[in-house]
This record gives structure tokens, sequence and C-alpha cells, in this order.
């Protein structure tokens, strides 16, 4: 004997309980109601019916429709279809505000800047001797001074690096890289003075040396107004603790105590 089957309805295929899933069921509900219910108050307003004939319109309307709901399968079927129809609609609704808020997440993610890693001090004492003129000629383009470049060499006489500083001054450098053991002495300046000015016109006249400076060096330049550079000066520069030589002579022009130069 044949068995028969009872088709599922649309309860027992539901899938397991989702809050989210039943809260925008609900407001679905709700739009569809409301959206009715504006359109009997419209359709009442046209027709001019008192309000008590109205009510008793709707009643029984709405008894029609029960009975006609318990006696047709079809009309359950429809129903049914109906509420598949409004579960899809609130799937889909909730795939697409996943889909924005996943988008939404990845614009903040690539929109986070990447901080730069931390730079390593130069050693510059390290450096060979045209490194060291290379890096000090790097560090016054950093700070602004596009045109800077090496002209160390043979008859420089004594102009290892010249540029022009954002504020439009010359600055001539010369590039002394000694060991710790060997600091620039008053000769080195005196030769550096005597044609930093006159031959190569500075307007900012700096000594830049890896083993520091002597005093009788450290007065010379005071007299004739050269900027000294040593390790600490240096350093201090390039970690950008300091302003470059240039904003410090200004400084000093101004009468004002200039951080990073060297002093007796």
């Amino acid at each position: 004997m044949a068995i028969p089957i009872r088709r599922r309805t649309v309860l027992e295929r539901r899938t397991p309980f989702d809050l989210r899933r039943t809260t925008f069921g609900f407001a679905l509900i709700a739009l569809i109601v409301a959206g009715g219910g504006m359109g009997l108050r419209a359709a009442w307003r046209s027709t001019g019916l008192p309000p008590a004939a109205a009510v008793l319109l709707l009643i029984l309307g709405f008894v029609v429709a029960v009975l006609v709901l318990r006696r047709r399968r079809r009309a359950r079927r429809v129903a049914e279809t109906v509420t598949e129809a409004a579960y899809g609609i609130v799937d889909a609704g909730l795939a697409e505000l996943d889909a924005a808020e996943a988008a939404r997440a990845e614009a903040r993610a690539q929109a986070v800047p990447e901080l730069p890693e931390p730079a390593h001090p130069v050693d510059y004492a390290q450096l060979d001797p045209y490194a060291f003129e290379e890096a000090v000629a790097d560090l016054c383009r950093r700070d602004g001074c596009a045109d800077a470049e090496v002209v160390g060499g043979a008859g420089d006489l004594g102009a290892d690096v010249v540029a022009t500083t954002p504020d439009g001054r010359r600055l001539v450098v010369q590039c002394k890289r000694y060991g710790p053991d060997n600091r620039a002495g008053s000769q080195d300046l005196q030769r550096f003075g005597g044609t930093c000015y006159a031959v190569h016109e500075a307007d900012v006249a700096l000594v830049v040396s890896t083993g520091g400076f002597t005093e009788p060096a450290l007065d010379y330049a005071e007299q004739c107004a050269i900027l000294c550079y040593g390790p600490e000066e240096l350093a201090a520069w390039s970690e950008g603790a300091a302003p470059p030589p240039w904003e410090a002579a200004v400084a000093v022009d101004a009468g004002e105590p200039a951080a990073g130069l060297s002093g007796p």
C-alpha cells in the first residue's frame, strides 16, 4: 500500500532561528502593513464613507480573506510563495549589508598609512672621504638645497660641497673625514677661511669634521664666522634633532643661541 507523503510547509523547511533575519523580516512586514494601511486610508477618503462603515467594510474584507485562505489550497500555495519571496528579499538585503560592511572595512584598512621604518643612524666616520662628501651633499639636498653638489678634488681650494640655501644664500662646505683621535686644527680652518669668502663667495661657510675640532680651530672659526660641525652636531643634523647649519647661522647673526654648533 502506498504511503502518502505529506508536503513540507515553508515553516518546516525554514532555516534555524536567526535574530537578525527575523528582525529584518518583521521590519519588511511592518512596511508592507503600513503601506497597505495608508492605501486603505486613501481609498476610504476617496469613497466618502463614514468611519464606522469603513471599519465594517475592513472587518468584512478580513473575514472573507480568512475564509478564502482556509478553503482554497491554491491561496495557501500563494501565501507560501509570498513568504518565500519575503525571506528571499530579507536574505538579499542582509547579503548586501554584509558586502557593504566588508567593503568599508577593506577601504579603512587600505586608508591606514604604513609608518616608515625608523632610519638607522649613519656612522659617517666609517665612510671613505668621497662618500662622506656625498653624504653631506645629500643632507643639504634633503633640507632644501636642491642644487647641492660635490666639487671637492684637486684644486678645489677648500670647497668640497657647494649649494644654494632655500632662502637664496650660497653655502660652501669643507668636509673633514677624520678619526676620533684626529681633530681638525687651526691650520685647516685658516686654509678654508682664506678661500671660502674671497674665492668661493660664501654667504654661509661650514666645516664638518667627524673627529671634532681643537680649541684654537674653534677660536679662529668664531672670529671668521665659520660654522663648525663636529660628530655630535653632524649626528643631530642627520637625525633631524637640530636645524640645518644655514638656519643655525641665521640664529647666530640674530644674536640667539644656536643649538648644534661646536664651541670652546
